[in-house]
């Protein structure tokens, strides 16, 4: 199946690092990032995760859960995970799903629906699609997805600032414009008419343009 942005993200029981997960229920009322990688002892990937388990303090502000797939066992993750710990100095801190079937996967649309074999067998290249990232919303809806290539590193603070985008523009009828970092002006959705718009944000708006209306970020309280 395709997995589209605004698609509630399809629901899996799996067997990870830290135990079986039901996916819904492991979410619950936080946001999650699910992140997946080829297969274990990649290069890119040990950088990756390692970057991720440094970034949780981040997660956490953000009431953000994260956790990673391969096409491994859970014996190959935790002994990967050592690897990770002793060349990129954190140690991982997030459950690992061993998608050793290729059902999650499969699930989300990163590999082909035929793809077949032992996961043993199966080389980084044949798994080459499994490189994407879903930031999921509370709601269990698809807030974002991403599919890189194997030769390129992700860039896990983009994932920060597109869920910082997100989190504020679910709070608020506003938009983010290019390169927008957490502080800086957003815009008000054109959807809402001027009337509306003058109760929601009284401090008013600079606009322009008549579809264009700046403000401060708006905080929750």
């Amino acid at each position: 199946m395709t997995v589209r942005i605004g698609d509630i993200a399809p629901d899996f029981d799996a067997i990870t690092t830290e135990g079986p997960i039901h996916f819904h229920d492991w979410i619950g009322q936080s946001w999650a990032i699910l992140f997946s990688h080829p297969k274990d002892f990649t290069p890119v990937c040990t950088t990756e995760l390692g970057y991720m388990a440094s970034l949780k303090p981040e997660f956490e502000k953000r009431n953000t859960r994260v956790i990673g797939l391969s096409i491994d066992s859970v014996e190959d993750h935790m002994a990967w995970q050592k690897d990770i710990e002793e060349t990129q100095g954190s140690a991982v801190n997030f459950p690992m799903i061993a998608d050793t079937d290729m059902a999650v996967a499969k699930l989300y649309d990163m590999i082909h629906p035929n793809a077949s074999g032992e996961p043993g067998s199966r080389t980084a290249a044949d798994n080459a699609t499994i490189r994407s990232v879903f930031v999921i919303g509370p709601d269990k809806r698809v807030k974002l997805t991403m599919t890189y290539p194997m030769s390129t590193g992700r860039n896990f603070d983009e994932v920060l600032r597109v869920l910082d985008s997100c989190q504020l523009t679910a709070d608020f009828q506003v938009a983010t414009p290019v390169n927008w970092r957490s502080g800086e002006d957003v815009i008000i959705v054109p959807a809402i008419p001027d009337e509306e718009a003058r109760k929601k944000f009284p401090e008013g708006w600079e606009a322009p343009k008549p579809y264009m209306r700046y403000i401060h970020q708006p905080h929750s309280h």
